[in-house]
Parts: C-alpha cells; structure tokens; sequence
C-alpha cells in the first residue's frame, strides 16, 4: 500500500483503500527564520531603492543645485576619483593618486588607528576606575562629580585645550577620542558592579573563595555586559568625534577629508566621505555586538 492511501472499513466488514493527499509539511524553526530574514533583507533593498530613485529624480529634475545636492553618479565618480589614479586635467601628463595625497582607503585607516588607540585607552581606563569607584564607595562618592563633569562636556570643549598641550599632531586626536570614550565606559562599569546580586557574592565567600577569585568568577563576568555595552557607547562616541579631532591638520583621515573638501566645496566627495564614515560605523558596532555574543553568551538568556 503506498503512503498516499489508507484503508477503511466497509459496513460488510471489508476493506478498501482511499487516495489521500500528502501529509502537510510544517516549516521548521529554521526554514521560518531564514524565510524571515529574506523578508527583512527585501524589505531594506526595496527602501533603498527607493531613496536612491528619490535623489537621482530630485537631481535631475533640477529642484536643487548640485551645489547642495550633487547627483549619485557624481558621488560615485567622487568615490572613485578618491580610490584611483587619474591625471589633473584632460590631456595633463601629471597624475594624481587619491585625495589629498592620499586614497580614501588611506583616510579611513588613518580615522581607524586614531580611534583604536583612544577607545583601547578608554577601555583601560574606564574599566579600572569604574571598578575602583564601584568597589571602593568613598573613592566612589568622592570621584563621580568629576566624572560626569567629563562626560557632560562636548568633544569640541576639548579641542583648543588639548593643541595648545600636545599640538595639532595625531597626540591631541587620540587624547580627544579618548575624553570622548573613557567617561561612558567608566559609568558603564560601575553600573555593571553595582549591579551583581549580593547573594552571589556571599554565596561565594560562604564557598571559601578568595577576595581575587570572587572578584575572577563573579564580580568580572557579571559585570562584563555592562562593560561591553559601555565599550559600544564608547565607538559610537569615538566615531561620532572623529570630524571634531580631524579639524586641524586631519590629513589622512576620513574626517579631515570631509571638513576639507565641504571648505573647498566639493560637495559630491563630502557626501562620499559622509557615506563611508556611516558605513564605517555600521560595521563597527556589528562587530561589537558579534563579541558581546561571543564574550557573553548567557546575556539575555536568565
């Protein structure tokens, strides 16, 4: 008897056999979730598409000067230009690499460096005195109102201050970006401590553990969300800073190449500069989240 048919039984107590149809198949957890993501992944094309038609309508129509709003093939051809070699001029004999000297390849690493050397400080930072400031509650009370007094403070409080110090160099970059990272790692931690139960350190003691393995087996991977979250805040900041840092002699860098070219009104390589920074960050914080998962996979899961 094949899986398409069933036996029943007749009132004269016989057999016979009916055709059914095939068994209705359920989507696995799997199936949904990746029929789910391709929905999602639809949708955001879909609206990226659309704003794309928007600017190139809105451009050609003429509704606003290149000046103020170049076209996208203008800064697509601005990207390029800024990746590649090309002469001067038609006809020039003298190439060009890049802008500024550099490719926009260059300009992006340059940001990334200054940002990494600043957020690893922060992080350092932070993560010490968050905890020496959770732990130690008189050094706490007596250190917060300065803390928050850093992290009131817009980067560009900073800036003047820091060039008459240390210059216009990559050093007053990277202490900016630092005051920009290391307040809210800082909060972060101290949050993150505050916030282990009080249970699970007695627990702890009451087992015979040692004040360092309390501090190795509860106190660290309990905080370590918190931090991490903190260290997200951090980028983001850092990211967000990078055109205030690059102001002055910001040659490499994406966010000095960005001021520079708005002074010089190339608007379609701004927007270029504007597009990368943002797609930067994106990928940035997607990697952040990624070790978050990694780190702390129990997050979210009690």
């Amino acid at each position: 008897m094949s899986a398409t048919e069933t036996q029943t039984t007749t009132e004269s107590g016989g057999t016979t056999t009916e055709p059914v149809g095939p068994a209705p198949t359920i989507p696995t957890k799997d199936a949904w979730l990746s029929q789910a993501r391709l929905r999602h992944w639809g949708v955001n094309a879909a609206v990226f598409a659309g704003v794309l038609l928007v600017w190139w309508a809105i451009t050609a129509t003429g509704l606003i000067q290149p000046l103020f709003l170049p076209s996208p093939g203008s800064v697509v051809a601005a990207f390029g230009d800024a990746s590649s070699c090309r002469p001067v001029a038609e006809g020039s004999a003298r190439i060009v690499c890049g802008e500024q000297g550099y490719f926009l390849w260059e300009h992006l690493l340059a940001s990334l460096q200054r940002i990494g050397m600043g957020v690893a400080g922060g992080i350092v930072v932070g993560v010490v005195l968050g905890f020496a400031m959770a732990l130690i509650p008189t050094f706490g009370r007596l250190s917060e109102p300065y803390l928050n007094f850093l992290r009131s403070l817009p980067p560009l409080g900073y800036i003047g201050l820091l060039i008459v110090w240390f210059g216009i160099g990559d050093t007053s970059k990277v202490w900016l970006l630092f005051l920009a990272a290391f307040p809210p790692i800082a909060m972060a931690t101290i949050d993150g401590v505050r916030s282990i139960r009080t249970d699970r350190l007695q627990a702890a003691q009451s087992l015979g553990a040692s004040p360092v393995q309390v501090m190795r087996h509860v106190v660290l991977p309990g905080s370590l969300p918190s931090i991490l979250s903190g260290v997200r805040i951090a980028v983001g900041f850092a990211w967000t800073t990078v055109v205030a840092a690059e102001l002055n002699n910001g040659i490499p860098g994406i966010g000095g190449l960005a001021y520079l070219s708005g002074t010089q009104l190339q608007t379609p390589l701004t927007i270029a500069c504007i597009i990368i920074i943002g797609l930067a960050a994106i990928t940035l914080d997607f990697g952040i989240k990624r070790i978050t998962q990694l780190l702390v996979p129990w997050q979210g899961k009690a």
